[in-house]
């Protein structure tokens, strides 16, 4: 059975980092990096959290919760209709609105999410 420990070791060494170095990355001691991999201390949120950003996992996937890296929010898809301000918004912010293509652009956004809901 996989631990929190072996993935984060597994990852620390598909980057060819000794502990020493990898912990000067991480902000932390040779030795917490050594207990974290051994499972010997429980790993704080905060280190846990810098962990699934330096390695672009999710957490759920470090806490062995699933045995998808891309976690859980991965699987989030969004509605799209005219009422959801939301989704208006997060469209609008992408797209340079200087751009000539900014319209179609968002048009084939849209299209492409309201083709999800299929």
């Amino acid at each position: 059975m996989e631990t929190i420990g072996s993935r984060l070791k597994a990852f620390r060494k598909s980057t060819r980092l000794s502990q020493q170095k990898f912990s000067e990355l991480a902000g932390a001691s040779q030795s917490s990096i050594n207990r974290f991999e051994n499972n010997q201390v429980d790993i704080p949120h905060k280190v846990l959290l810098w962990y699934a950003d330096y390695f672009d996992v999710s957490a759920d996937y470090l806490l062995c919760r699933t045995d998808n890296p891309q976690g859980k929010l991965y699987e989030c898809k969004p509605v799209y209709n005219e009422d959801n301000e939301e989704l208006k918004l997060f469209i609008e912010m992408c797209f340079d609105p200087e751009s000539s293509m900014n319209k179609r652009l968002k048009q084939a956004l849209i299209n492409m999410v309201e083709e999800g809901k299929k």
